[in-house]
C-alpha cells in the first residue's frame, strides 16, 4: 500500500544565504551560460543567517504585487503542456497560458513578452538556487525592453509611456505537493534599497550581452514567507521589477521581490526533490 506524506507546514526558522562582498573590494559579478573552464562563476560570497519564514498557507490573498511584489494564484486548470521536458513544446503549449494568466491578473496589463524559462530538477542542468537574489535591476530591465521590443521606436515608446515590469511565473512540476527546497520570498515593503546590491551578469562573449541581477544583504527587518506544500494548480508571481516602484510617492512598495530556495530542517529523509519551472515575462500596463 502506498504511503502518503504530508509536507512540512507552518512557520519555520531556517538558514538563508545572503550577500557577502568580494574580498578584494571589486565590483561583484557572476557568469551566465558556458564560459571557459577555470573561471569562477562569481567573485562574491554568501553568509548564512537564521531567518523566521512564515507560512502563508490559508492567508494567500493577504499579499499582492503592489505591496509585496509577490502574489499567489490558485485553482488553475491542468496545463496543455504534457511533460515540461521539451523547450519547443513548452513555448507552444505553456507560454500562451502564462501570457493569458498575466493579462488576466495584472491590472491594466495590455502587452506580455515572454523571453525565456528555466526548469529546475534534482538531477537536471539547473538546480534550485540557494542564495537570496533578485533576477533583474532597473538597468537590466530597460535593456530587456530594448532587446525584445519589435523595434527601437517601440522600445522607447514603451519605456516612456507605459508602466513596465518583469514578472516570473513560478510553479512546481512535482506530481504531489512540494516537500523539499521550497521557495522563500521577502515582502518588497520590508526590503531597503541599501540591501539591494547590483551584480554584473556576464554572458559568453559570443552572446555580446551583459545584464544585471541583484544580491541581497541581510537585515533583521526583512519579512520572509513561503507557501507550504505547493501543488501544480498554484502559481507564484514573482515581480522582479516595477517601474512604478521608482516613482516618489507611489503606492508600489519597491516592486522587487528577493527570493531563494531554502533547506527546510523539517524535511523528511528521502523526500522527493523539488521540480519547478519559472517563466520570465515583460509586462506592460497602464
Amino acid at each position: 500500500m502506498a504511503i502518503s506524506y504530508e509536507p512540512p507546514r507552518g512557520d519555520v526558522v531556517a538558514a538563508l544565504n545572503f550577500y557577502s562582498p568580494p574580498e578584494d573590494g571589486s565590483a561583484p559579478y557572476n557568469l551566465a551560460g558556458d564560459h571557459p573552464p577555470g573561471l569562477p562563476l562569481r567573485n562574491f560570497g554568501s553568509v548564512a543567517h537564521d531567518v523566521l519564514i512564515r507560512d502563508i498557507r490559508g492567508k494567500e490573498s493577504s499579499f499582492n504585487l503592489d505591496n509585496d511584489a509577490f502574489q499567489i494564484i490558485q485553482n488553475l486548470p491542468p496545463s496543455a503542456e504534457p511533460s515540461f521536458t521539451d523547450d519547443e513544446s513548452i513555448q507552444k503549449n505553456y507560454y500562451p497560458e502564462v501570457e493569458r494568466l498575466l493579462l488576466d491578473t495584472v491590472p491594466g496589463a495590455f502587452k506580455v513578452v515572454i523571453f525565456d524559462h528555466t526548469i529546475r530538477r534534482p538531477n537536471g542542468k539547473r538546480q534550485p538556487v540557494p542564495r537570496v537574489h533578485i533576477d533583474q535591476t532597473a538597468r537590466s530591465v530597460a535593456q530587456r525592453v530594448r532587446r525584445h521590443a519589435s523595434s527601437p521606436e517601440e522600445a522607447e515608446h514603451l519605456l516612456s509611456s507605459s508602466r513596465y515590469r518583469i514578472i516570473n511565473v513560478w510553479r512546481p512540476l512535482n506530481k504531489g505537493p512540494v516537500e523539499s527546497n521550497p521557495l522563500a520570498f521577502a515582502s518588497s515593503s520590508t526590503l531597503r534599497d541599501e540591501d539591494v546590491v547590483p551584480v554584473e551578469h556576464r554572458y559568453p562573449a559570443e552572446v555580446g550581452y551583459v545584464g544585471q541581477t541583484a544580491a541581497i544583504r541581510y537585515h533583521p527587518d526583512q519579512k520572509w514567507y513561503y507557501l507550504s506544500g505547493m501543488t501544480g494548480d498554484e502559481r507564484i508571481l514573482l515581480e522582479c521589477f516595477d517601474s512604478e516602484g521608482l516613482k516618489e510617492g507611489s503606492a508600489v512598495k519597491g516592486g522587487r521581490v528577493a527570493h531563494t530556495a531554502f533547506d527546510d530542517p523539517r524535511t523528511r529523509e528521502g523526500a522527493e526533490g523539488r521540480e519547478s519551472i519559472e517563466v520570465r515575462a515583460l509586462v506592460f500596463g497602464s
